[in-house]
């Protein structure tokens, strides 16, 4: 495509916005720019304002305004949504139409979230998170096309800024990450149901479904089963057990599928495995093995693998977008990008996490607790990083925290241990936000403790904690001196990445049976 062609384009669909906008008359120009002015985005603000077919009056007060501000974050997105299906003939190769379809879903998930966050009974933590899934997304979509090396053709033609600075400005005036308070009903919270209360207090979950390779079950695979509980009337709590053996499977369990459980024989005995990779074709989203964005998903006993190994670079095991779900008991093995904490709230409860580069990485809210974290041996001249953190905006309530876990050297790693160095992570974005809190770690872990991503970028927009974490490698004397590190001395300032008050536990964890500590 030349230049002058893509510039062409570029100036339709830009006319084909501001014709659509400005043919309703704008709203009060001297209170928008009152309102506006608080914003991080001022001028994309008053435009999108004044220049809207939902015809406002100026804001009164600042819940009108945060409200037109979703209202008009969302418009844009239905716009770029609509523009971006459109493009798909444009793409010159299989990988770039990987790229793109990656795009189609995030979009459709970008509205999905804004949609929610303007819902009456959405709490303004509720709104903090989708707000922030909704800006991970399009940050997602932008990457896909870098990492398959096909940014110059579709990509700046699908990238709008304005969307994500609309959410920028909806995500600052929400800001108020505060946990809700929860009330509860014999030991749940009270949205629970009284049937799910019942089956949750049982000592055995009784599946609807069983799945067996021998064919002892209802189904021989996971996806039949998961057809079945998308057919099924309602959406309450679908409990799948599957059998031992290896489920050699890459499954998308989608928004429809919500309150979806699989329960495992363990994760010594159940996996599921694939082998999809970014050297293989397929963008780091696309190549999880599974997938989950339903709400209220939980997995027990069960190991998820992605087999492509080091030399294919990304290659994810498990990706999760899915708000509220919980992973007890279960396996996570891979190498580069292991697992996918993409967005939304996540728990993960004695687990076992295997990998190289940058292994547990994505822009979720998510705690680890009692987890078993493995350094896997990797390629030549690679360096062993544990997590990369994705946020981008500062106001988004996300990030990872590590809580009593232990940090230690895989079994092929050991031999060669002095070959390699191994850190706690390194930022992947702007404001990565990592804490490790009271865990072991084992002398793997370089003194320097963290890593640069690329020169001096994020190293004093980041915040990266560490609270009195115990074993050889927790020694803090050597650790970096960058503006965004800090050593936690308060008992506070770590209690904000708690159970309680990261992930607002207390209002949900309950319902799944999965045990848990609230605070440190």
């Amino acid at each position: 495509m030349s230049k002058l062609h893509l510039f062409l384009i570029l100036a339709t669909f830009s006319s084909f916005i501001s014709l659509s906008l400005s043919a309703n008359p704008p709203a009060g120009a001297g209170e928008v720019n009152k309102w506006c002015s608080q914003t991080p985005h001022p001028n994309q603000c008053k435009y999108f304002l004044t220049h809207n077919r939902r015809h406002f009056t100026a804001p009164k007060r600042r819940s009108e305004f945060k409200k037109m501000a979703t209202e008009i974050a969302l418009d844009t997105a239905v716009q770029a949504e609509t523009y971006t299906k459109r493009l798909g003939p444009r793409c010159r190769n299989e990988r770039e139409t990987a790229a793109w379809a990656d795009c189609v879903k995030l979009y459709e998930d970008t509205i999905l979230q804004l949609n929610q966050t303007l819902d009456k009974k959405c709490t303004q933590f509720d709104a903090q998170t989708w707000l922030s899934t909704a800006l991970t997304n399009l940050e997602t979509c932008r990457t896909g096309f870098v990492e398959l090396g096909n940014s110059r053709n579709v990509l700046p033609l699908i990238a709008n800024n304005n969307v994500s600075q609309l959410i920028g400005n909806t995500l600052a005036l929400n800001n108020n990450g505060s946990a809700p308070k929860q009330t509860y009903k014999d030991g749940f919270p009270t949205w629970v149901s009284p049937g799910d209360r019942k089956l949750l207090q049982a000592s055995a979950v009784k599946p609807d479904v069983v799945v067996a390779k021998d064919g002892s079950g209802n189904y021989k695979t996971i996806k039949d089963a998961l057809d079945a509980a998308g057919k099924r009337s309602g959406s309450g709590r679908f409990v799948i057990h599957i059998k031992r053996g290896v489920y050699n499977e890459n499954l998308d369990i989608g928004n429809k599928l919500k309150n979806i459980m699989l329960v495992g024989d363990g994760m010594r005995y159940t996996y599921i495995s694939g082998s999809r990779s970014v050297g293989g074709g397929s963008t780091t989203f696309n190549s999880a093995t599974v997938a989950v964005t339903g709400d209220g998903f939980i997995a027990q006993g069960i190991t998820f693998r992605n087999t492509a190994g080091a030399a294919n670079h990304q290659a994810v095991a498990l990706r999760s977008g899915a708000d509220l779900s919980v992973f007890y008991r279960c396996g996570f093995e891979g190498y580069q990008d292991t697992l996918y904490t993409h967005s939304q709230r996540q728990f993960y409860k004695e687990c076992y996490i295997y990998g190289t580069v940058d292994f547990i990485f994505g822009n979720a809210a998510v705690v680890f607790q009692n987890c078993m974290i493995y350094a896997r041996k990797p390629m030549d001249k690679q360096k062993i990083t544990i997590t990369a953190q994705g946020r981008t905006d500062p106001n988004q309530n996300t990030g990872i925290s590590i809580h009593d876990s232990r940090v230690m050297a895989a079994d092929d790693l050991k031999p060669v241990l002095g070959s390699f160095k191994t850190f706690l992570g390194r930022p992947w974005k702007e404001y990565s936000r990592t804490v490790f809190l009271q865990t072991y770690m084992e002398s793997v872990v370089d003194p320097a403790g963290w890593l640069e991503w690329d020169g001096e970028f994020a190293l004093k927009t980041l915040y990266y904690g560490e609270y009195k974490n115990s074993g050889p490698g927790s020694s803090t004397g050597r650790r970096v001196g960058w503006g965004g590190y800090r050593v936690i001395s308060s008992a506070s300032e770590a209690a904000r990445f708690s159970v309680e008050n990261f992930i607002a536990g207390r209002s949900w964890l309950p319902a799944t049976n999965v045990p848990f500590n609230a605070g440190l």
